[in-house]
């Protein structure tokens, strides 16, 4: 059977019937590129990569211990990771049964593209413009400081972001950067899904630059980018706890449905 093709078709069923697809970013690269540890049984598949699992049963086999058989012929060293992508009571369920515990809840909010946006202004010396040929290190330098305790987006590597740049949806237009006499200061890189949804994918601010409104400048040109290609609806997904975000993107119109959230367990080693 060919793996990839198979989890390929369980998870876009599940997307259909869920409203959100059981795979990341993350887990469809490892998938594509051969590291992932995959199981499959009756309609259903277990993937792990990097200590995170990602679990799904196809919705005409569901409620059938496909699930807890899936985590039984599962192995792993040491902690382990899983999301439930839309926070589903029966990964809830699922859970308590087998000893996770919930860790993380990752919010999803979402911007009509017809609300009025400020207008961009940037500070005195600050220049915005696109992503081009060797701004790779200063992203990755930019990106590792940023996020030096997010559990998945600092460990970005040179080949890590290359590997993000060979997807299909890249577009270095859409990867801004804002930066002064000294250098880079920080990042927006969208990303545009389809014809109606952009998403803020990544924002970087360098630690040094933090307190000067960058963050909301480099949102308002990733923002005003996306409308410009015409999309109907942005999103972006921002830490349940991250107030300060929250807040800032509260003022720019995104709003977050409780249905709209995604939800991390772990089970210790």
């Amino acid at each position: 059977m060919d793996e990839v093709a198979e989890v390929t078709r369980i998870a876009g069923a599940c997307e259909v019937a869920d409203g959100a697809s059981p795979l990341d970013e993350a887990a469809r690269i490892a998938l594509a590129d051969g590291a992932a540890t995959v199981v499959l049984d009756r309609g259903g598949f277990a993937l792990l990569h990097d200590g995170d699992l990602s679990l799904a049963v196809h919705p005409d086999h569901r409620r059938t211990g496909i699930a807890s058989a899936l985590l039984a012929r599962t192995s792993y060293d040491g902690g382990v990771t899983a999301w439930s992508h839309g926070n589903h009571p029966a990964a809830a369920r699922l859970a308590a049964t087998h000893g996770w515990e919930r860790v993380r809840d990752l919010w999803v909010m979402r911007r009509d593209s017809t609300l009025p946006l400020p207008p961009l202004e940037p500070p005195p010396g600050v220049r915005i413009r696109s992503y081009r040929a060797g701004d790779a290190a200063a992203i990755v330098a930019v990106n590792a400081a940023a996020f030096a305790h997010h559990p998945e987006q600092g460990a970005m590597d040179e080949d890590n972001l290359a590997r993000r740049m060979a997807e299909p949806w890249f577009d270095p237009a859409g990867l801004l950067v804002a930066e002064d006499e000294s250098g880079m200061l920080g990042f927006h890189w969208t990303k545009r899904h389809d014809a109606q949804h952009g998403e803020v994918y990544v924002i970087g601010i360098a630690p040094q630059a933090q307190g000067r409104g960058l963050g909301k400048m480099l949102t308002l040109a990733g923002l005003h980018h996306l409308t410009g290609l015409g999309v109907e609806e942005v999103l972006l997904y921002v830490e349940s706890d991250n107030a300060a975000a929250i807040s800032l993107y509260s003022r720019l119109g995104f709003v977050h449905a409780d249905a709209d959230t995604h939800v991390q367990y772990r089970r210790r080693g």
